[in-house]
């Protein structure tokens, strides 16, 4: 079995709480760990200020060295954003890999893509990330006799390091292309969904919050409550890892007694989630931004969660998503002692997508949203028109269905759109 790599990992707090600081470091291990490297240790320096050559102030870089060296670390990973050059200097300073949040964040989404489109993205932020970094990473490529075991350098395609600023430029010109005409298909499926009058529901939030989990234990649910609804095929990847799914899934979800939605799995959030990730996400992301509802998914079992919700909040307003209606659903509630499941509190939701505590009454808030706005109408449907009946049994629960010589006089609660189409 091949001996995992060492990382040492590296944090500067200036001013931020320590508390919440000593979290952003521990979900800096779990990224770390996530990149299948074993942290060998772990530094965080409490200062006043930032050294801007290397971040660090000299005595805290001399320490870390000299850990380095009694570890054997084949890399340091450091929580803040570094500039080039800050990253020249600490190499040159630890003569090891350096690599910040964003690398090793971009280094994880690289792993995790699967779609054609998610690979576009992720090459697009990890060029975008690289180009201003060329100078440093090829004085360390000479140093290093090739470079082939830097983790950076990993998976890294047609962005390898020899590659010179002309061509990375022109290959980001030509991922730009390719991701207007992905853009233009995105909008064309969306605009389809929206002809189908259904409410578009997203699921957001923290990763490894359960938001996967979530989407499957509803679709499970749907097929239990009614047996024509098929399964097999529907499913998403779901793993309890961070960023474990980038690919964005929609399925309609259809449950006995419930309104029918689309239902969307988009990428998590993460504390400082790198820009050029956003922007290279916005397409995905806009599968947010145009829902009609938020199901926003929290770990409740995290002391830190409701950071995490500040966080993702902060993220929904960055992408225009701000104002889109939200329900929070507070999952793995099931871990805590003293909350009976379900438990509902205005727009939150305490249950367990695991263990499928609470999806129906989340269905029930998930309908009162839905159908803030809508009106109960009844109307007799010509026999002729039995895929109209089809159309709105699909949409809506029939709550009255009576056979006329005429045709079939139903009772149904829907939306006012629905309600203009069928009268003109």
């Amino acid at each position: 079995m091949e001996e995992k790599q060492k990382a040492i990992l590296a944090g500067l707090c200036t001013g931020r709480d320590r508390q919440q600081y000593e979290a952003s470091m521990k979900e800096l291990e779990e990224l770390v760990a996530a990149c299948g490297l074993a942290v060998a240790d772990c530094f965080i320096q409490f200062a006043p200020s930032v050294t801007q050559k290397t971040l660090f102030g000299s005595g805290k870089v001399e320490e870390i060295r000299t850990w380095i060296e009694h570890y054997d670390a084949d890399i340091v990973v450091v929580n803040e954003s570094l500039t080039p050059m800050q990253v020249r200097n600490l190499e040159d300073a630890w003569d090891t890999e350096v690599l910040d949040r964003t690398g090793i964040i971009l280094q994880i989404f690289s792993t995790r893509a699967r779609t054609r489109e998610a690979r576009l993205q992720v090459e697009s932020a990890r060029l975008r990330y690289m180009l201003p970094r060329l100078a440093g990473l090829r004085k360390n490529l000479s140093r290093q006799g090739g470079g082939s075991g830097r983790l950076s350098n990993k998976g890294a395609g047609e962005e390898k390091l020899e590659l010179d600023r002309r061509h990375i430029e022109h290959r980001i010109e030509e991922l730009d292309r390719q991701l207007e005409a992905v853009e233009k298909e995105r909008k064309t499926q969306r605009s389809r969904r929206e002809s189908s009058g259904l409410c578009r529901v997203a699921l957001t939030g923290y990763t490894n919050a359960g938001k996967s989990t979530l989407m499957n234990r509803l679709l499970e649910f749907a097929a239990q409550e009614d047996s024509s609804t098929e399964v097999r095929g529907k499913q998403v990847f779901e793993k309890d890892m961070l960023f474990a799914t980038l690919d964005t899934s929609v399925r309609k979800i259809k449950a006995q007694g419930h309104h029918a939605f689309l239902l969307s799995d988009t990428v998590g959030f993460i504390s400082d989630l790198p820009h050029s990730l956003v922007k290279a996400f916005r397409s995905t992301l806009d599968e947010v931004r145009f829902a009609d509802l938020l199901l926003e998914i929290v770990d409740v079992s995290d002391p830190d969660y409701e950071r995490q919700i500040s966080v993702t909040a902060r993220t929904l307003e960055e992408i225009g998503a701000g104002t889109v209606p939200v329900i929070y659903v507070l999952n793995k509630a099931d871990r805590l002692e003293d909350v009976s499941l379900p438990k509902i509190n205005g727009e939150r939701i305490w249950m367990s997508a695991k263990t499928g505590e609470g999806l129906d009454e989340l269905l029930s808030m998930i309908d009162e949203a839905i159908a803030a706005d809508w009106k109960e109408e009844e109307m007799v449907v010509p026999y002729r028109k039995g895929a109209l009946l089809h159309e709105l049994g699909e949409k809506y629960p029939i709550e009255k269905l009576e056979y006329l010589p005429d045709g079939i006089r139903i009772r149904a609660v829907m939306s006012p759109a629905d309600l203009k189409r069928l009268k003109e």
